[in-house]
C-alpha cells in the first residue's frame, strides 16, 4: 500500500505510537516539510504531525513566488539576497514543473521607489548574488520597450523598466511534494493530528501527547528531539512549554486578490509602486491574474484569517492607480486569500520593516523552535535545524548522520532535465487529452500541478466511465490525491491539492456537489459527516469572496 495515503492512516498512527523517533516535527508547512525531508534523507527516524491539513496556514497563502529577494537590496541585506537567490536556482532544479521561470517587469515611474540608476545597479547586484545566468539576466528597457512589453503601464509617468527573472510556484503543492518525498525516506507523516502537550523525562522534552481530529483519539509520540515548526502558532507551543521568553513572534497579514485575466490582462508579472511607498505584485496565472500583498499587524484569530473590505479596496485602488486603463471594482474579485507571516518582533519597526530572517530558539527543556524565514529559504532553514539535531545526537548518543542531501533530491513529480523538458511533456499531455475537448491550459494545469504523476491521473481517467469529461478528470484527481497525497476532505482537494478555489473558482462552484459526493463514496461517509464537510467547504468559499 502507498504509505502517503488517506487509507494508510491507521498504519501510520500505529507506527507513531510504537516507535521512538530521533526527531518529531510539529507543523506541516514548508518549514516542517523541509526539516522532515532533510532529517529523513540523512538517516534519522522522523515523525511529522500537523493539526489541520498540510500547508493550511502560511504555506498556502504566500505570493507564490520563489523569489530572489530584490526588496532586501533596499535594506542592504546582501546575505539574504545571496542565500535566497542561490536557493531559488536549486529549488527550480529539484522541481522545474512546480517552480516556473517567470519574467518580471519593474516599471520605473516618476517619483517611484526605484530610479533607473539604482534599479540598474540593484538588478546587476541581484544577478551576481543570485547567480543568474543566460536569458534570465536583467535587461534595462527604455520607455518604448517597456510599453511594448506591457501596454497597460502608465505612459505619462513611465521612464522605463527593469526586466528580470523570478520563479512562480504553488506553495501548497511544493509543500505536499516535499512531504511525499520525505515519506519515501520512511518519515511517518500525518495531518489532522494536534499536539496538545509535551512529554517530559528528566526535565527534557521527549515527545508529545497528540489527538486525531477525526476520531478524537489521543496517544503519545516519543522522540529524542522535538522541533516546533508551527509557523504562526510557534509561540503557542513555546507557551505550553513555558519557554516563551526573550524574542517573540510578530504576526503580519498578507492579502491577495484574484480577478479573471481579461479584467487585468498583464502580459507578464509586474512589480510596481503603491502610492504609500510600498511595492506590490500583479501575476498572471492561467485563466486569472492575482495581485497583492498587504502588510498589516495582526492579533486576531489565527485559525480564520479573513480579507477585510479595507484590504480589498486598498489593493484594488493600488492596481487602478498603476494601470490607468484598468477600472477594477469589488465585483470583479473572483477569489482571495489572506495569510500570516510569522516574523520576529523588533521594537519600533513597522510591519513591512521587520526582517524576514529566521530565528531558532532552544528552550531549557530542549524544545527546538524555528520561526520567521521565507518560502524560498525552506531548505536552508531545514539544514540549520537538522545540523543542530545531528550535533546533539552525536554528543549524547555517539551516532553519526550523513551531511545534507537535499540539494540533489528530486521532488516527487520529477525528474525533468530542465524547464524545456517540462514544456515538451506538457505538449505530450495536451496531445493525449485534446481529443476529449481539453485545452492546452488544462494540460499545463495538470503538469504544473502533478509533474509526471499526470500519467497516473490520465491512466485512471481512461479507466473511468463517467460521461461528463470534466467530472471524470475530477474523479481521477480525487483518486490520485486521496491515494497518494493524504487528502482527507473536499476542502483539502479544492484549496491545497488543486488550487482550484484560488485559480479556477468557477469550476468549484460548478462541481462542488459532485466532488463532495465522490468523497462520500470513497470514504463511506454517512449523511452527517457528508454535511459537515459540505458546510466546511461552503465556509471556505464564502471566506474567499465575501469581505466584511
Amino acid at each position: 500500500m502507498n504509505n502517503f495515503s488517506f487509507f494508510n492512516r491507521a498504519n501510520i498512527q500505529q507506527e507513531l505510537q510504537t516507535t521512538e523517533f530521533d526527531i518529531l516535527v510539529i507543523g506541516g508547512g514548508i518549514t516542517g516539510a523541509g526539516i522532515a525531508l532533510d532529517a529523513a534523507s540523512r538517516g534519522m527516524k522522523v515523525a511529522l504531525i500537523e493539526k489541520n491539513d498540510f500547508a493550511s496556514g502560511t504555506s498556502s497563502k504566500s505570493t507564490k513566488l520563489i523569489h530572489g529577494g530584490l526588496r532586501y537590496l533596499k535594506q542592504f541585506d546582501f546575505w539574504l539576497v545571496k542565500e535566497v537567490g542561490t536557493e531559488r536556482a536549486i529549488v527550480h532544479k529539484l522541481a522545474p514543473h512546480l517552480v516556473i521561470p517567470e519574467k518580471m517587469i519593474l516599471p520605473l515611474i516618476e517619483g517611484g521607489t526605484y530610479g533607473s540608476w539604482l534599479t540598474s545597479i540593484g538588478l546587476k547586484v541581484y544577478d551576481v548574488l543570485a547567480s543568474v545566468e543566460g536569458d534570465d539576466k536583467r535587461k534595462m528597457l527604455d520607455k518604448k520597450e517597456a510599453l511594448e512589453k506591457e501596454p497597460l503601464l502608465p505612459e505619462n509617468i513611465l521612464n522605463g523598466a527593469g526586466f528580470y527573472a523570478e520563479y512562480r510556484t504553488d506553495d501548497a503543492r511544493l509543500t505536499i511534494e516535499v512531504l511525499k518525498t520525505a515519506s519515501q525516506y520512511d518519515a511517518q507523516i500525518l495531518n489532522y493530528t494536534r499536539a496538545d502537550e509535551f512529554i517530559y523525562e528528566n526535565k527534557r522534552v521527549v515527545g508529545a501527547k497528540v489527538t486525531d481530529a477525526f476520531t478524537d483519539e489521543s496517544y503519545d509520540i516519543k522522540a529524542k528531539y522535538v522541533v516546533n515548526a508551527a509557523g504562526p502558532w510557534v509561540d503557542e507551543l513555546r507557551q505550553i512549554n513555558n519557554s516563551k521568553i526573550g524574542k517573540r513572534l510578530h504576526l503580519t497579514k498578507g492579502v491577495h486578490l484574484v480577478v479573471p485575466h481579461e479584467k487585468l490582462p498583464v502580459k507578464q508579472s509586474v512589480y510596481f509602486d503603491i502610492p504609500d511607498g510600498r511595492m506590490m505584485f500583479a501575476i498572471p496565472r492561467g485563466k486569472v491574474t492575482y495581485f497583492g500583498t498587504t502588510d498589516t499587524n495582526y492579533q486576531q484569530d489565527k485559525d480564520t484569517v479573513e480579507t477585510s473590505m479595507v484590504d480589498a479596496l486598498y489593493l484594488i485602488e493600488a492596481v487602478n492607480n498603476m494601470f490607468p486603463d484598468i477600472q477594477l471594482t469589488i465585483d470583479d474579485i473572483q477569489s482571495s486569500w489572506a495569510g500570516l507571516r510569522p516574523l520576529i518582533h523588533e521594537e519600533g519597526k513597522s510591519a513591512s520593516e521587520l526582517s524576514r530572517k529566521d530565528e531558532i530558539f532552544v528552550s531549557d527543556t530542549k524544545l527546538i523552535s524555528i520561526a520567521g524565514g521565507k518560502l524560498t529559504g525552506y531548505r536552508k532553514m531545514a539544514e540549520r535545524i537538522v545540523d543542530i539535531v545531528a550535533k546533539k545526537m552525536k554528543r549524547r548518543f555517539e551516532v553519526d548522520f550523513d551531511p545534507i542531501q537535499t540539494e540533489e533530491i528530486v521532488l516527487t513529480g520529477g525528474p525533468f532535465q530542465n524547464y524545456k523538458s517540462v514544456k515538451l511533456y506538457s505538449n505530450q499531455v495536451y496531445k493525449r487529452i485534446k481529443s476529449f475537448g481539453f485545452t492546452e491550459k488544462d494540460a499545463n494545469y495538470l503538469v504544473h500541478n502533478y509533474g509526471k504523476q499526470t500519467e497516473l491521473i490520465l491512466d485512471k481517467f481512461d479507466e473511468l466511465e463517467e460521461e461528463n469529461l470534466e467530472k471524470r478528470l475530477l474523479q481521477a484527481e480525487i483518486w490520485f490525491t486521496t491515494k497518494h497525497e493524504m487528502t482527507c476532505t473536499p476542502t483539502d482537494f479544492f484549496m491545497r491539492r488543486t488550487g482550484r478555489l484560488f485559480f479556477d473558482k468557477p469550476s468549484v462552484d460548478i462541481h462542488k456537489n459532485f466532488v463532495i459526493q465522490e468523497f462520500a463514496k470513497r470514504f463511506n461517509w454517512n449523511n452527517e459527516t457528508t454535511l459537515l464537510h459540505k458546510k466546511e467547504l461552503e465556509e471556505k468559499i464564502n471566506l474567499v469572496v465575501n469581505f466584511n
